[in-house]
């Protein structure tokens, strides 16, 4: 589903809407709601609204369980942390308890054995099997102007990971290692919401969502959930170019 908003104001209400409404269920259905957390500015705006009066008293947030689609290999108080950010706009103002909240730890010895023990993290939250993902009941996205997700990045070695459920990933053009989950994990939830903004963004999402399938180039074309949803919430700028709603 694609749904085009004036701005980022009315994506954010929608976005908080979808949240509130996949929370119920899945707690409803399953007694808690997992989700994965994405890191940038629309996100966080979305975390504040969350958090603020309007959402907050809708969700029982004792029974919601906060992990992280990716982090960048920084300490958890560093101003680029995905961690602080939403620290700072949503779990602080909320007194998320700690125990609900599974952090990378990025102050382990290498960002291998981050992922290790990330990927340990989830096997035991969802009592997993050797083989087995991880089905999260929401994971958050945003895309990159140059087409990643998460931080699966254009050509590097994580976007061909079939096996594992979080990696370390290279990332030459940036000079850094990131943590992320893997293709697979993503394409087992039960929904996807990719919220995007900015005109900076508009041709890589026509290429994305319209033009050739070159997923080594555009990652962001391999986010397809095997039998869950995909929402791309998209503001006025960044769906400019797209034939369906362009000029």
């Amino acid at each position: 589903m694609i749904e085009v908003f004036q701005n980022s104001e009315e994506l954010n209400n929608f976005a908080a809407d979808k949240f509130v409404e996949i929370a119920a269920e899945s707690i409803s259905e399953r007694g808690r709601f997992t989700v994965a957390l994405a890191g940038g500015s629309t996100p966080k705006s979305l975390y504040r609204l969350l958090s603020g009066d309007k959402f907050k008293d809708k969700i029982d947030w004792s029974k919601v369980f906060f992990f992280f689609g990716d982090e960048r290999n920084v300490s958890p108080d560093d101003a680029e942390s995905n961690f602080r950010m939403a620290h700072e706009n949503l779990f602080a103002p909320l007194e998320i308890n700690v125990n609900s909240i599974f952090p990378w730890l990025t102050q382990s010895e290498t960002p291998e054995i981050t992922a290790e023990i990330y990927q340990g993290e989830i096997k035991r939250f969802f009592d997993l099997g050797e083989t087995e993902f991880p089905i999260f009941d929401l994971i958050l996205l945003g895309m990159g102007a140059d087409g990643h997700t998460a931080s699966l990045f254009p050509f590097t070695k994580a976007l061909g990971e079939t096996e594992k459920i979080a990696v370390a990933n290279p990332v030459e053009k940036l000079n850094t290692t990131r943590l992320t989950l893997t293709f697979p994990t993503i394409n087992v939830a039960r929904n996807i919401i990719f919220l995007v903004a900015g005109e900076d963004k508009a041709e890589t999402l026509r290429e994305v969502l319209e033009g050739k399938f070159q997923p080594e180039r555009l990652p962001s074309q391999n986010v397809k959930p095997e039998n869950g949803n995909l929402y791309w919430l998209l503001d006025e700028n960044v769906a400019k170019l797209l034939r369906t709603y362009g000029n």
